[in-house]
């Protein structure tokens, strides 16, 4: 029988100390939830909260008083927790994490989640993202879902059987949305010489940030081009509409954008809802090199904090500071170079905001190499 959705929830019910916590990152973050655990946090055992990039306020370094927190990544507003110190990043490849999950090498106790009735009976929609959604709802021994109506209906790895979850909440917040912002005019031109480089019918990756959206905005002369990306923005929506995505060419899944998660704002929401023509996929699908390997002229295009004149990447570390991820880079890397025709793109301003250092470097000097030069 499922539960019945209440208004409140006592964590104190389920909690035991040691647990990791976990939700969905980005616009997956079912905020009521996790508010309501925030505030009662003092009254709880210390558990840790383990979580991908956080696009909301929620965490904040005062509440290491009772959390311990682990991220796969410095980037969001996980920024402040790994300036504070009480952030231990797991550098971890996109495309292992629902294995690592499963194998309980990243321990998932208690789960939180948006959810919304999907038409196939017996099945929730997680909606906005699938990437580890179905790994952290197997290896949890608790998943409290947020009953969210605002949320799209997707398919594929987003559904999750409703006898998953074992309590179910009404959300009571502002849903956490991730709209395109306008991107630098620095970024324009590095977007622009992005897009010279990819020709008509191939299928694309792009990340998220202002330089994605630039990337979006200058492909719009494009022809035919397909979608195979960890994550899409509202940018994506405009191609499609336009015509200059048609999914026709891509040698898998043709006809179909795919992705992992919806990082955008209503506008891709209302898009996503219902619609057949997207499939909500795992990592462990989306960033795979031998799925990638079976796409066609597969280009990935991704970013970094600096490179070395040998060509490695780093693309976590900025002055001392954790502020990126390991992420799915490589894996995209790898799996353009695998594809027929397929290509990686490294784009990134050849200086710092300021003007004041260069992004590239004579050499990395012990700082992390996120990618090698042998990609």
């Amino acid at each position: 029988m499922n539960p019945r959705p209440c208004a409140q929830f006592d964590f104190s019910k389920v909690l035991r100390a040691g647990d990791v916590v976990t939700w969905l990152q980005g616009t997956g973050e079912p905020a009521g939830l996790t508010r309501q655990l925030v505030t009662q946090r003092a009254e709880l055992p210390r558990v840790t909260i383990f979580v991908g990039i956080s696009a909301s306020d929620t965490l904040l370094p005062a509440h290491a008083d009772h959390f311990d927190f682990k991220a796969l990544n410095g980037a969001g507003n996980n920024r402040r927790l790994a300036a504070a110190g009480v952030l231990d990043i797991v550098p971890a490849h996109v495309s292992k994490v629902p294995g690592l999950i499963r194998a309980r090498a990243l321990k998932v106790d208690v789960m939180l989640v948006r959810v919304r009735p999907h038409p196939k009976p017996g099945f929730y929609s997680v909606g906005v993202m699938a990437d580890f959604a179905r790994a952290m709802v197997g290896a949890a021994r608790c998943v409290i879902g947020e009953l969210d109506e605002r949320m799209p209906v997707t398919s594929q790895d987003a559904l999750i059987p409703c006898d998953a979850v074992h309590h179910l909440t009404t959300a009571d917040c502002d849903e956490w949305l991730m709209p395109d912002g306008e991107p630098a005019p620095i970024d324009i031109q590095v977007a622009q010489q992005v897009a010279s480089v990819i020709p008509d019918r191939a299928t694309i990756q792009i990340g998220i940030g202002s330089l994605p959206v630039a990337v979006c905005q200058a492909l719009m002369s494009h022809r035919e081009l397909g979608v195979h990306s960890g994550v899409i923005c509202d940018g994506i929506v405009d191609l499609i509409e336009k015509g200059v995505i048609t999914n026709a060419h891509k040698g898998l899944d043709a006809g179909r954008t795919v992705t992992g998660g919806l990082f955008g704002g209503r506008r891709l929401m209302d898009w996503a809802n219902g619609n057949a023509l997207l499939d909500m996929r795992s990592s462990d699908h989306t960033h795979s090199p031998l799925v990638m390997a079976q796409l066609n002229n597969f280009y990935s295009v991704n970013s970094a904090i600096e490179v070395d004149l040998t060509g490695q990447l780093n693309s976590e570390i900025a002055a001392g500071r954790y502020l990126g991820a390991v992420g799915g880079q490589a894996d995209f890397v790898r799996g353009a170079v695998a594809s027929t025709g397929g290509r990686s793109i490294m784009a990134l301003p050849s200086t710092t905001p300021d003007l004041k250092h260069s992004r590239i470097v004579v050499s990395l000097e012990g700082r992390p190499v996120t990618t090698t030069r042998a990609d």
